[in-house]
């Protein structure tokens, strides 16, 4: 089965978007207020910003599509003037609007004038997947004339750097498949609270590769395995059994007593900052003991101190 720009489809879903009896089912956010939702769709070519569209077009979304950047701004206008017909917008903003950085400032400068602050979705790939999918799919990088495609990809990557530096969600898709690309931005559709911080807990396994999008890095393989013991290893981190085995450890509570003093500091500071997101990952060796128990009991503690939005996501449960 073909894949959606990049991304490759699950089981039983066709590349060109969800059934009907499946999307159905997705949660719809309702708007904030009087304002219309607008997300800004950012990201790499061949990242999966395709399939993200498709998505966002199967929860009821208005998705625009490769607008020249000088028009960006009228469709703010257009958006704000009337919020009955576009509750819900999403813009698909990259380099092919020619300068990236001024038409995104543009068009966010014209919406947060008008009241609408608008939820920016980045979305990449590690470089060697890219090159592989333009391979597949033999289409056109639109910054790859009379160029191979891995100098097209740098130029890219620092072209939508200014853009990926303020994104509110970033999710590397190199390893995703169509139902969990859907999981990652669904579960953070519409969470934009104005002048805070978003911050996600992120647990992965070592042996898949370190996420791309996480800002800070912790490693959990100190700990004992609960892999080795017979009665957890076909247990996650998010059971009681696995949970227990893990806390008890006095090393887990000391990795704990440590890491949360640095978050209470951190945290105020990269909002000072003017940080828009922090993605927060803890690894472990297969990513599905260790890293998970210590991810939700830290999305635990910063909910309880205030600190937020907070999601959490595990990345190799699906592996399971």
């Amino acid at each position: 089965m073909a894949s959606v720009d990049g991304i490759p489809p699950e089981d039983g879903i066709p590349s060109d978007g969800l059934p009907a009896d499946d999307s159905a089912a997705l949660p719809r956010p309702e708007p904030g207020g009087d304002h219309p939702h607008v997300a800004i769709v950012s990201g790499l070519s061949g990242g999966g910003k395709t399939a993200a569209a498709k998505l966002f077009e199967d929860l009821g979304y208005v998705v625009v599509d490769n607008l020249p950047g000088e028009l960006l701004p009228g469709l703010a206008d257009l958006v704000a003037t009337n919020p009955a017909r576009f509750a819900r917008v999403a813009i698909v903003l990259d380099v092919r609007a020619g300068d990236a950085e001024s038409a995104y400032r543009a068009t966010r400068g014209a919406l947060e004038a008008r009241g609408i602050r608008p939820q920016l979705f980045f979305l990449e790939a590690r470089d060697e997947v890219l090159i592989r999918r333009f391979s597949e799919t033999r289409h056109r990088h639109p910054l790859g004339e009379g160029r191979g495609i891995a100098a097209a990809i740098t130029d890219e990557r620092r072209l939508l750097d200014p853009v990926r530096a303020e994104a509110d969600v970033v999710v590397d898709t190199s390893d995703l498949s169509l139902r969990e690309l859907r999981e990652r931005l669904f579960a953070r559709l519409g969470d934009l609270e104005p002048d805070r911080m978003a911050i996600q807990l992120l647990s992965f396994g070592y042996k898949f590769g370190v996420p791309l999008e996480a800002d800070l890095v912790f490693d959990a393989r100190f700990l004992r395995n609960p892999y080795y013991i017979a009665e957890l290893r076909d247990r996650s981190g998010l059971t009681d059994e696995v949970r227990r085995f893990v806390l008890g450890q006095p090393a887990a509570t000391r990795f704990l007593d440590l890491v949360e003093p640095l978050l209470a500091f951190s945290i105020p500071a990269f909002a000072d900052e003017g940080k828009s997101r922090l993605t927060i990952a803890i690894g472990c060796t297969g990513g599905q003991h260790r890293s998970i128990v210590l991810a939700e009991e830290l999305a635990a503690w910063l909910r309880a101190n205030g600190h937020g939005p907070v999601s959490v996501f595990h990345r190799e449960l699906a592996r399971s």
